[in-house]
């Protein structure tokens, strides 16, 4: 089994390069991130023609998500509210959330809020959110029996090994430390970096920059992650990151991440 992460910025933009890229690659699962389209507006006949079910949860030119699946998810949910029923409904006015079941694993696609500056209003924001998420993976965790796959942009670099140039970025946006130990608080509720469970060196990263040549000269940050509870850590059998994608003519500024399961 295969499921993947993909900010492609942009579905109808990006969607012959998440087509091709699907067929090439067999992927079972794709959760996607910012798809940017409200959801009657979302190409869904290009991907039911390659055989994907397409759950999807998105807003007008900002945020989205969408998860596709070559057979049926169970249990859809949109946003935090259809966890956590209450006190999240603010939290869901932009479209970052959505879940479903396959083969008794809980499926959770996130798109985290970037931020946009330590100390600004949007900072904030983003730390309520992850605040809020980690009371809906409790919620999943205490009241639910499936496995948990937490996947998507975090817009967060969790160690220095993720970022091209660390230095001075402990009070940058993506790497700062409220962010990183919200972070890591979510992941103390008994997850684990599948990517790092097979690739330990630095180097290695899912976004970069359009500007100033982030890409050709490698200036990345690995901020595209998959998280595994622990059984499921077990069965992973590989983990990386395709950058090819980002090589492409007019590609998303992120590349795909890809974890393998054994049977």
């Amino acid at each position: 089994m295969k499921i993947a992460t993909w900010n492609v910025n942009s579905i109808r933009t990006r969607q012959e390069h998440v087509k091709n890229w699907l067929l090439e690659h067999d992927i079972d699962i794709i959760c996607l991130q910012e798809t940017k389209v409200i959801d009657q507006d979302f190409p869904v006949e290009t991907f039911n023609d390659i055989g994907y079910k397409t759950y999807i949860y998105g807003q007008k030119s900002y945020n989205g998500v969408a998860i596709f699946s070559k057979k049926p998810l169970d249990k859809i949910d949109y946003g935090f509210s259809g966890i956590l029923k209450k006190n999240a409904d603010n939290l869901d006015e932009q479209k970052r959330v959505i879940s479903g079941v396959f083969n008794n694993i809980r499926i959770v696609n996130l798109y985290v809020p970037n931020g946009n500056s330590v100390g600004s209003e949007k900072y904030e924001y983003k730390l309520t959110w992850l605040k809020k998420l980690s009371e809906y993976l409790i919620e999943l965790k205490d009241k639910h029996s499936e496995e948990i796959l937490v996947c998507g942009d975090f817009n967060i670099a969790l160690e220095d090994i993720d970022i091209y140039n660390p230095k001075g970025k402990k009070d940058h946006i993506m790497a700062s430390i409220p962010e990183r130990d919200s972070l890591t608080n979510i992941m103390d509720l008994g997850f684990r970096d599948a990517f790092r469970k097979f690739t330990q060196e630095g180097n290695h990263y899912s976004w970069w920059d359009y500007r100033h040549g982030g890409f050709s000269k490698n200036r990345g940050w690995r901020i595209d992650h998959i998280y595994l509870t622990s059984s499921l850590y077990e069965k992973a059998s590989n983990c990386y990151i395709d950058i090819n994608p980002r090589k492409l003519e007019k590609p998303s500024d992120h590349a795909p991440v890809v974890c393998e399961f054994s049977s």
